[in-house]
């Protein structure tokens, strides 16, 4: 019985796509999974169009990974930089075991502190130590306008390694701050542009989705990576905000399993997740809003449509 309903929903499905090969058990194409992400954001919009939720206030990047070895991407505003709050962090985390990897950096046990904290926790001062050791640079006093541009030059580092590895639109070369950054920081970032971290979610599904198969670095440095991403959406948690409840968490079905790094600000709420169903599903998905960084319902909202896409 249960091999004639997958035959026939195959069926179903091939009827109306014929370039998905059911029988095969492949994804869908690309095309296919544009729209209907197309038609979950549309979804969203008419959903919380009484809070005046704007074309240029969100921004998604679904990658289907039920397939790892052929993965398919579907996006909204993918290509739109946008300040990323502590999703940055992924990036430094990422950044950190290239480092490591390369001899760049002496793996140490307060360097592994750091790094737990800075994903787990989401600490900025974690992030501070972490971004610093990468770049070898301090905050302080202002600097002359030579060693300024040898400071910059050196926080650039992170950038040049993404880019050297075909990322585009992005910035991270800032530490996230919550009071606001003095001295020299606040010094480069009028000196030169942009002043600010930024990324686009189809970069941040894009580095995701390498970790999460195991490409980002070496398996076993991904799998170290995996660790730190780990949720557990079911736990009891006093803070709604925290990364397992207050972002895609809510979203994820019974049985399911979260690996997530979320970013809130008071301007933006963001939320980088990949997330594996019941049903064998397994996809990441990565949800930027601006502008209504309190409202905890838009992101699961459209975590659950594009679940509903990958269907």
């Amino acid at each position: 019985m249960k091999t004639l309903l997958s035959f026939t929903l195959c069926l179903a499905i091939c009827g109306v796509v014929p370039s998905a090969r059911c029988a095969a058990g492949e994804t869908n194409t690309a095309a296919v999974l544009q729209n209907r992400l197309d038609l979950a954001v549309k979804k969203t919009f008419a959903e919380f169009a009484a809070k005046n939720l704007q074309t240029n206030q969100l921004a998604v990047t679904l990658i289907d990974l039920t397939r790892p070895a052929a993965p398919v991407q579907a996006s909204f505003r993918g290509d739109a930089a946008i300040y990323p709050a502590s999703v940055i962090k992924l990036f430094y985390l990422v950044a950190t075991h290239r480092w490591i990897e390369d001899g760049k950096l002496q793996d140490t046990a307060e360097l592994r502190r750091a790094m737990r904290d800075m994903i787990v926790e989401s600490y900025n001062e974690a992030t501070h130590y972490v971004l610093d050791l990468l770049t070898d640079t301090t905050s302080g006093p202002e600097l002359p306008a030579p060693e300024l541009d040898q400071w910059v030059y050196k926080r650039n580092t992170v950038n040049r390694y993404f880019v050297s590895v075909g990322y585009t639109h992005i910035n991270a070369n800032k530490k996230p701050w919550c009071e606001g950054p003095y001295g020299r920081e606040i010094q480069a970032s009028k000196a030169y542009q942009p002043s600010r971290n930024s990324l686009t979610t189809d970069s941040t599904a894009r580095l995701l989705a390498e970790i999460v198969r195991g490409k980002s670095i070496s398996k076993a440095r991904s799998d170290e990576m995996m660790k730190l991403l780990e949720r557990d959406p079911f736990g009891i948690s006093a803070d709604p905000d925290d990364q397992a409840h207050g972002f895609s968490g809510s979203a994820v079905p019974p049985g399911g399993k979260l690996w997530s790094k979320a970013g809130w600000t008071s301007e933006t709420r963001h939320d980088a997740a990949y997330i594996e169903l019941p049903n064998g599903g397994r996809f990441v998905a990565v949800v930027f809003t601006v502008g209504h960084s309190n409202d905890r319902e838009i992101i699961p909202f459209m975590v659950r449509g594009l679940m509903e896409a990958l269907r």
